[in-house]
């Protein structure tokens, strides 16, 4: 098949009859005028695309391939190359490039052309009627994780009977917190296997990253560690859970508690044409957070005993950093694009389609690592399930388990960074 599809592509008499109502469901949190395009937002490549009409029956075919092999496990085939579609395209790009090996697939770009489609034939020619015809990742699940994921559950577990027993003074103020928010009570920690997780560990907060910029504003690094939970297997990326003052627009900026949290699938960016792109977002009024008080760009023991700010913070997301040279943090816990490491322990460079800011995105060059996170979770989410639990501690929080030692997140990031 030599046609190109991409995000937007409706196959023949298959466009849908209510746009509005279509995209409503992805769109919710986008600005009223971003709502009334009416378009995708191609974020990936930097654009929007309009519903466009093709001929044949490509889209609901590759749909299809794409489910069939556990790239796209719950999408409707429905005809209509949307979000999903799109992030089961880039992961089996992904896929191709990096667990197979063949890097002549090219960029992980979401756009099925001539090489991609002439993956797709490899792939049913070579595999079609054996068990490998589901990718790897189809092949593990909360009933048959990893010995790795089963680690991690545990350790959660662990964590929040370890906090019932000996409330931290942190912990211990989200139960005297009384208003509604994002951020869970120690004793309704969620464990279960069958939720998507992601684990941030903190390193550092309590002093300056002591990295100067040209301004001379205060700087910190990307220097934490993100681990990802999902049908039974564990993904890396790395990134930072504290705020960078030089992007703020206020000196006391935000560190969100440690704790767990609950967040949504949605976007960053909601009121920018040229520069919104999913992210995940607390899901409904916010999460609970401390102010540096004493603004020196660290969480110190004098913001703790201050107390949590008065009302929960509904702009705390989980968002992109560049390649991660830099920390685009106000206050969000933000992942960098150059690298992550694999289901099966393996370090994937992506600084080759990696871009480091937004003038770059578009062609080859997309949101690397990032990509990777946000189309895994989209893409392989359980059936029904739109949101994601983010559990943030201290490194120290590893000691609670003797599977990690004191080293584990540092030696973890240098393979990375």
């Amino acid at each position: 098949m030599s046609t190109s599809l991409s995000l937007g592509k409706v196959d023949e008499g298959k466009m849908p009859s209510d746009k509005s109502a279509f995209l409503s469901v992805y769109h919710a949190v986008l600005d009223t005028a971003l709502k009334a395009k009416n378009e995708f937002r191609d974020e990936g490549n930097n654009s929007w695309k309009p519903f466009s009409e093709v001929s044949g029956t490509g889209i609901r075919d590759l749909q299809q391939f794409l489910k069939d092999t556990g790239f796209m496990p719950k999408a409707n085939v429905d005809g209509v190359f949307g979000y999903a579609t799109q992030a089961a395209v880039r992961l089996f790009q992904e896929y191709i490039r990096t667990v197979e090996g063949d890097t002549s697939i090219g960029a992980p770009d979401g756009v099925v052309g001539d090489g991609t489609w002439g993956q797709i034939e490899k792939w049913k020619q070579t595999k079609q009627g054996k068990p490998e015809y589901k990718c790897e990742w189809a092949r593990f699940s909360a009933d048959n994780p990893t010995p790795e994921f089963n680690k991690w559950i545990s350790l959660l577990e662990k964590a929040k009977q370890h906090y019932l027993a000996n409330p931290s003074p942190i912990l211990a103020l989200i139960d005297q917190h009384d208003k509604s928010s994002d951020t869970r009570k120690v004793k309704d920690w969620d464990t279960s296997s069958r939720s998507i997780h992601l684990i941030g560990i903190r390193r550092a907060q309590e002093t300056q990253a002591g990295v100067r910029v040209k301004t001379q504003k205060r700087m910190r690094a990307n220097d934490d560690l993100f681990v990802l939970l999902i049908n039974g297997m564990v993904f890396k990326f790395w990134g930072s859970t504290d705020p960078n003052p030089d992007v703020a627009d206020r000196a006391d900026v935000p560190f969100i508690i440690e704790g767990q949290h609950d967040y949504k699938f949605g976007w960053h960016k909601v009121k920018d044409a040229t520069l919104v792109y999913r992210a995940l977002r607390p899901k409904t009024v916010g999460v609970l957070v401390f102010r540096d008080i004493n603004k020196d760009s660290s969480l110190t023991e004098t913001d703790i005993a201050s107390g949590l700010d008065k009302n929960p913070n509904d702009s705390i997301n989980i968002h992109w950093s560049g390649i991660g040279s830099y920390n685009y943090s106000a206050g969000c816990q933000v992942l960098a694009g150059k690298s992550y490491i694999n289901h099966k322990g393996e370090v994937v460079n992506c600084s080759k389609y990696a871009a480091t800011k937004y003038s770059e995105l578009g062609g080859t060059k997309g949101r690397g690592a990032y990509n990777m996170f946000t189309d895994l979770v989209l893409s392989l989410a359980p059936e029904g399930v739109q949101s994601l639990v983010y559990t943030l501690g201290r490194d120290e929080t590893l000691f609670l388990s003797d599977e990690w030692d004191e080293n584990y997140v540092t030696n973890t990031l240098k393979k990375m960074m």
